[in-house]
């Protein structure tokens, strides 16, 4: 793939109307990301997105971006609200898999020699693992108020309080869900899946604050060197996954009734005027608001097992963020304010003074940024979601053979927990780029700076 460089944190692609791009391609990386970018598909993925009707200005990539499906995990594209498409396959399939982070009153001396008994609560209380389900089972009208309320369903029954709503983006409900848009299979899948973790790199993660780099925005967000947080990364299960399977299968249809032609299915789209895509766009909306549901009951159950075994589960809301998800939103483009469909897919919104939260890997750190309007700029408003992949989880399984993960993290100070036999190995530290290098380059680039920097000494997995 032909890459120029434009500047020491940014890489394009050329315009190939050959290949039928509309845009070039643009990634935010330096020399040694991209060494590691160029092992898998990633860029092709990208330039392949640059061919999506009504798409403005370029395909975006993160400097966490690797192959996915259709577009690459940190991908970010932003088509014309009025004239553009929507593709299932450049949002992905797990609808808003995102991050919430909580503050706790505690800090890491008083948490330290409880950790072993706080993780083992932890995971009694948050269902975990490959299909898990929880001790709610949600059906009917019950299932559709969630999927059209979101958070706020959650908080109006119980599971944490008003103003957690303040500190969620988008208030943890998307407007425009429709819940009779979600298919009877989907609505299956989910019954019993609000309020359980998953499986793969979702997790609950009990941190400390080991650094601070900018403290003003510091004391801003409630964090201070030595405070214990927690976060917790999942999305909208099965339900997600399943919304996304079908409109995949009816925007592929789709493709030749409009006339559309892309170079790979799993970019299949619509035009935003169709009724596939209104339609999907209501059942998108309507799993990320199961998906800012499930992320409500499991800060709640951890506020309960704080309050079990430390004796204050006042856990406060730092943000929660959403991956995987489009929204509609206003840019500039060209010196002059559109109305775009921005697709995030394995990247976080950045608005001006707004939380970002980048999780890394087990063993290593997660890091807390702040948005810029240098991303408003650059990146439609967009960050890193992470570290990002180098090994696929089967390489990671089988490079861990022989391996005890969970003592190599035990003796790094990190007491881990996992469901599924290979949970750990499949994500261990060496699957992962350095958080640390992915977020030195946006920092640099100057998309989001670092407020600051989480180090993991607990985790429950699936």
């Amino acid at each position: 793939m032909n890459l120029e460089q434009v500047s020491p944190y940014l890489w394009r692609i050329p315009r190939d109307a050959g290949r039928g791009m509309r845009v070039p391609a643009l990634v935010v990386a330096d020399r040694a990301l991209l060494d590691l970018i160029r092992r898998d598909a990633s860029l092709e993925q990208l330039a392949n997105g640059a061919t999506l009707p009504g798409i403005v200005r370029a395909a975006l990539a993160m400097p966490d971006i690797h192959q996915g499906y259709g577009l690459p995990v940190g991908g970010v594209v932003a088509t014309d609200a009025e004239h553009g498409v929507v593709s299932p396959g450049a949002i992905g399939f797990d609808i808003n898999c995102g991050v919430r982070l909580l503050a706790t009153p505690y800090q890491a001396t008083d948490v330290g020699p409880h950790v072993r008994p706080l993780v083992d609560a932890l995971y009694a209380a948050v269902p975990t693992g490959v299909g898990a389900t929880g001790g709610i089972r949600l059906e009917g009208p019950e299932l559709s108020a969630a999927l059209e309320g979101g958070a706020r369903w959650a908080v109006e029954r119980g599971w944490g309080d008003a103003a957690d709503l303040d500190r969620l983006e988008s208030s943890g409900c998307l407007p425009g869900a429709d819940a009779e848009a979600v298919s009877p299979r989907a609505r299956e899948r989910g019954a019993r899946q609000v309020g359980t973790l998953g499986s793969g790199n979702h997790f609950l993660e009990v941190q400390v604050v080991d650094e601070v780099y900018d403290e003003a925005r510091a004391r801003e967000f409630g964090l201070s060197v030595g405070q214990v947080t927690v976060m917790i990364h999942t999305g909208s299960r099965g339900l997600g996954h399943q919304v996304c399977t079908d409109f995949l299968a009816l925007t592929g249809q789709a493709l030749k009734r409009y006339g559309i032609h892309v170079p790979d299915r799993q970019l299949a789209c619509a035009p935003l005027d169709s009724p596939e895509a209104r339609r999907y766009l209501a059942a998108m909306r309507a799993a990320a608001n199961f998906a800012f549901a499930n992320r409500q009951l499991l800060a709640h159950w951890t506020r309960d097992v704080f309050r079990r075994v430390l004796g204050d589960g006042a856990l406060r809301v730092v943000w929660d963020v959403a991956h995987n998800i489009a929204k509609e939103e206003e840019h500039e483009v060209d010196g002059r304010r559109r109305r775009l469909l921005v697709h995030r897919k394995g990247a976080t919104r950045a608005f001006p003074g707004q939380p970002v939260l980048v999780p890394g890997d087990m063993g290593r750190y997660s890091f807390v940024l702040a948005g810029t309007e240098a991303a408003l700029r650059e990146t439609f408003g967009s960050t890193c979601h992470g570290a990002g992949r180098v090994m696929s989880r089967t390489a990671a399984v089988k490079a861990a053979r022989g391996r005890r993960i969970a003592d190599e993290l035990a003796a790094g100070g990190v007491v881990a927990r996992a469901t599924g036999r290979d949970a750990l190995a499949e994500e261990m530290p060496e699957a992962y780029k350095d958080v640390q290098h992915v977020v030195d380059v946006v920092h640099r680039f100057g998309i989001s700076t670092r407020v600051a920097r989480l180090r993991p000494i607990g985790v429950i997995k699936g």
